[in-house]
Parts: structure tokens; sequence; C-alpha cells
């Protein structure tokens, strides 16, 4: 509802999976709105923090006495996940983005980036959980996400002061709907396919 209502020329827009795991929640968006879909495929490269701390080296072993002579299975190299990559046209288009939850944004931000990169015009956040944690807001004023939507699911009042992109749908009037609904025993499909805020 919010796609077609507030998000103006919609229909040139396309739905992007942030991973190819999230391409099913992707392609049933897509689906529901006529829409096209793209998938985003890799890995950012990881910081040089991340490599000088130790968590990837191997423990130091004690050296051994015997002399190895190469007999045994090979060592392979770790396997590299590929750059980050889009599967799917988003030049000239809207790109909207759909996830569970939005906590640590910096995936989002870089997801954006190559969206950009790649002649996405616009580009939004769409998530059920807004819990935007540590600079999340600083970090999706610096990128080119234009909006970030979450529902009232979680309170994100501080969030919203510190970063003007983020938007906020109440959910409220659908959770006490489906509360009356599951105590009087009524159809919650029907809830989904035909209740709006009106009534």
């Amino acid at each position: 509802q919010y796609i077609q209502e507030c998000i103006p020329d919609y229909r040139n827009a396309v739905i992007v999976a942030r991973n190819p795991g999230s391409a099913k929640k992707a392609t049933s968006y897509a689906e529901r709105l006529r829409l096209g879909i793209a998938v985003i495929h890799g890995e950012q490269k990881e910081a040089e923090s991340d490599m000088v701390d130790g968590r990837y080296s191997p423990p130091t072993l004690p050296r051994s006495r015997t002399m190895d002579v190469g007999v045994g299975v090979p060592a392979h190299p770790a396997k590299e996940k590929p750059p980050i990559n889009v599967v799917g046209d988003v030049g000239g288009r809207i790109a909207i983005m759909v996830d569970d939850m939005v906590d640590d944004v910096q995936s989002f931000v870089a997801a954006a980036e190559v969206l950009k990169e790649r002649g996405a015009y616009k580009i939004y956040v769409l998530a059920t959980h807004g819990l935007l944690s540590s600079d999340a807001p600083r970090l999706i004023i610096d990128s080119p996400i234009d909006e970030v939507v979450v529902t009232n699911t979680i309170p994100h009042e501080l969030q919203k002061m510190q970063c003007h992109k983020i938007k906020t749908v109440d959910i409220s009037v659908l959770l006490s709907e489906a509360i009356r609904r599951i105590h009087n025993k009524e159809s919650m499909s029907y809830l989904f396919k035909n209740v709006t805020l009106e009534d």
C-alpha cells in the first residue's frame, strides 16, 4: 500500500533483493505489484580492521620435530566471494529494497551505492522492523538511499529526529484488528486481503 500510494511513478520501479537469500520475498512483492525484480549478488570487501584483530588467522602451532614431506591433502585457498554485482536491470528505474528488518544499515548502504552506480535514480528501503541501531541515522543521511520506510513495531523516534529520510507506517490499526479477529475466531487471511485503514 505504501509503495502504491507514496512512491510517485512506482510503476517504473524494480523490487531489489539485497542478497540471493531474500529473492523469494522480493519476488512475492514484485508479483503483487506487477513489477520487475533485481538481485544483488556478491559481498562487500572486508575492512582492514577486521583482518588485524586476529579473527581470521589460524592459531599458531608449535613447530614439529618431524619433517613434512608434503604427503596428504593439499591446502586449498579460502573461498572468496565475488564483489557486489546486480543481476537485473535497474538503469533509469526506482530501486526498492525489501527486508524484514533494518538494523545495521551498512549492507543496505553498500547495496544502494551499487544500485546508484548501475543507474537507479531513486532508492528506497522498506522493512517491517526498524531497529536502526548505533550510527544508522548518520549512515543513511550520507548514503544514496532516498527513504527508509519502517513500521512502528519498534520505537524509533530518536532516530527519526536524527535523520529526515526515515519514514514510519503506523500498523496499530492492523494489529488491533488482528487481535479482535483472533479473539472472535474470524478469518485472518481476510484481514490481509480486504481490510484497509478506513475499515
